[in-house]
């Protein structure tokens, strides 16, 4: 079906949303830190990203901002899935260019409805 990015530094978090998202039938590279997700998307362009905020070296936030900077990524649909859940984090989210914001704890079902969500807009 689709690639899709998944940058989270919990391993038992990225396990599962790979998990789902793999039982789904998409193609899923997973990383674990922000400079992983910027270079995964420059070998192969995903058609969504799912970024943890919080991540080593560079956080979802950036990496948002930095895909949507870039002609090539800024089409992207990104989904930021984090523990932030305070109003500022969630603006913070959307001004650097995010599709959607979940928190955590969260529902994988929700996860990939939302996942799928994103991909009909962006086919559109």
């Amino acid at each position: 079906m689709s690639l899709i990015l998944v940058a989270d530094d919990d391993r038992d978090i990225r396990d599962l949303v790979v998990f789902k998202l793999s039982n789904a039938g998409h193609e899923v590279l997973a990383v674990d830190d922000g400079p992983s997700a910027l270079a995964a998307v420059t070998e192969r362009l995903p058609e969504v990203a799912i970024l943890d905020v919080s991540m080593p070296g560079m956080s979802g936030f950036d990496v948002c901002a930095s895909l949507r900077s870039e002609e090539r990524t800024a089409g992207i649909p990104v989904l930021l899935l984090t523990a932030k859940a305070q109003e500022a984090d969630v603006q913070t989210g959307f001004a650097a260019g995010a599709d959607d914001y979940i928190v955590k704890p969260f529902s994988p079902r929700e996860l990939l409805s939302r996942v799928e969500a994103v991909l009909a807009r962006a086919r559109r």
